[in-house]
């Protein structure tokens, strides 16, 4: 219910126009239209999977539509910008407009998101799982400095959360639309069952994806970036996007699995 209170407290009462205009100016540092993009390349991937496996691979014309609608790129980044207004004081968001619009800022968002881009690829996924197995156990400078960032950031814990509640949503948009009759403790005890492998696959890529996005990036950098992050400012931002993010996660999860439902119910008749 908190993000339904988010948007009846923000229609009711509107930020002031500094902060409005402050927060486009984040989203742009934080090439937010550009995460959504990747994200949604991602879900559309992602519903070809569920299409060959869920619907034998005949979800056609209609469920190619109702997935366009499902991740429709302006309403995502609209529940991400409520996060970050509800989220944010002005210190908050002038420490991050500071930080990612400098020129150190600018190159690890275009880092972050190049390296999304191309964990995209399977064979590139799984290299770059492949680097981080055969350096968790390293010393080395950068492998340090991504896992403190990933432990400042509680990025792992976040994730596997994530994960677990948009799993849930899934299987609840399948019952719901009574693609399967399940009731809620039964959808939990086998989300809660499926934990330990979030776990270990989100570990795996988590560290996968942040060793190769930061390889190119300098030292100093790196460390600076895990500084911001542990400030009281870094974590503020870091809980605002979470929450935006996770939302969305959860409101698409759900839809697909009643998306699932509905085209399954069609082909039944």
């Amino acid at each position: 219910m908190r993000a339904l209170c988010l948007a009846i407290c923000l229609s009711v009462s509107a930020l002031p126009a500094w902060a409005n205009a402050r927060v486009t100016l984040l989203m742009d540092a934080l090439k937010v239209t550009e995460v959504v993009s990747i994200l949604r390349a991602e879900g559309l991937s992602y519903a070809q999977t569920l299409d060959a496996d869920m619907l034998n691979g005949q979800g056609g014309a209609f469920w190619t539509s109702q997935v366009d609608r499902i991740y429709d790129a302006e309403r995502i980044e609209e529940t991400v910008r409520a996060a970050l207004e509800a989220g944010l004081e002005e210190e908050e968001i002038e420490a991050a407009l500071a930080f990612f619009t400098s020129e150190r800022g600018t190159r690890i968002v275009r880092l972050e998101n190049a390296a999304r881009t191309a964990m995209a690829d399977p064979e590139v996924d799984e290299a770059a799982r492949e680097i981080y197995e055969s350096l968790r156990d390293s010393d080395g400078p950068l492998v340090q400095l991504v896992s403190h960032y990933i432990d400042v950031n509680d990025l792992l814990e976040r994730n596997v959360s994530g994960a677990m509640s948009a799993n849930y949503q899934f299987y609840k948009g399948l019952s719901d639309g009574r693609f399967m009759r399940r009731s809620d403790a039964d959808i939990l005890d086998e989300v809660w069952a499926q934990q330990d492998d979030i776990r270990t696959d989100t570990e795996s890529w988590l560290h996968g994806f942040l060793l190769m996005a930061y390889q190119p990036l300098p030292l100093e950098d790196m460390q600076a970036y895990v500084d911001y992050s542990a400030s009281p400012e870094g974590q503020a931002l870091n809980a605002a996007l979470f929450e935006g993010f996770e939302t969305v996660y959860r409101d698409l999860s759900y839809a697909l699995g009643r998306a699932v439902a509905l085209n399954a119910a069609g082909d039944e008749i």
